[in-house]
């Protein structure tokens, strides 16, 4: 890599930071090129971005972001997993860790909030974006639809109370 792909390696990774709303860092203890294919596929499915970038250029890419403070983290084989969705990434890379020993959460940063491994780990236990939006859409829903029962509610205890009388008066009848 030449210096000016180092440049630019370095930009992409600053516009990076400074448009995500989560970065993981993860350390590669020897993935295969098929599982490294693997956890790229699961990050996309998820809505993440996952990368192997080197630690000084990365370091540098963080140097005037929130992310500032994960350059700690940024030693040995590490990768960056990142995503707008603030649990998106955090998510895809614990459910991938849990079934590869080869991959290690290290940490990462929501922000300027630094979160160690475990920090990750409750963050990947939330629910994403998506599904705060469908709870909250049902609990805004929800409410219509109690008021929908409760206005057809009498409507049909009415219609049952003539049925009975209905139903009486043809008895007295016979």
């Amino acid at each position: 890599m030449d210096r000016s792909q180092k440049a630019d390696s370095v930009a992409e990774l600053s516009k990076v930071f400074n448009e995500v709303g989560v970065v993981v860092v993860t350390r590669n203890l020897g993935m295969s090129v098929g599982q490294s294919t693997d956890l790229r596929t699961k990050m996309r499915d998820a809505g993440a971005t996952y990368k192997v970038a080197k630690n000084r250029l990365a370091k540098l890419a963080i140097n005037d972001t929130a992310y500032a403070g994960i350059g700690e983290y940024l030693t040995g084989p590490t990768g960056l997993a990142w995503s707008t969705d603030p649990v998106a990434a955090a998510k895809a890379a614990v459910d991938f860790a849990k079934t590869n020993d080869k991959l290690e959460i290290v940490g990462g940063s929501m922000g300027s909030q630094v979160l160690d491994a475990d920090g990750i780990k409750a963050l990947a236990s939330m629910p994403s974006l998506d599904e705060l939006r469908a709870k909250l859409i049902g609990l805004v829903n929800a409410p219509a639809t109690k008021v929908v029962q409760l206005v057809n509610a009498p409507a049909s205890k009415l219609a049952r109370v003539f049925g009975a009388y209905a139903a009486t008066g043809e008895a007295d009848a016979a």
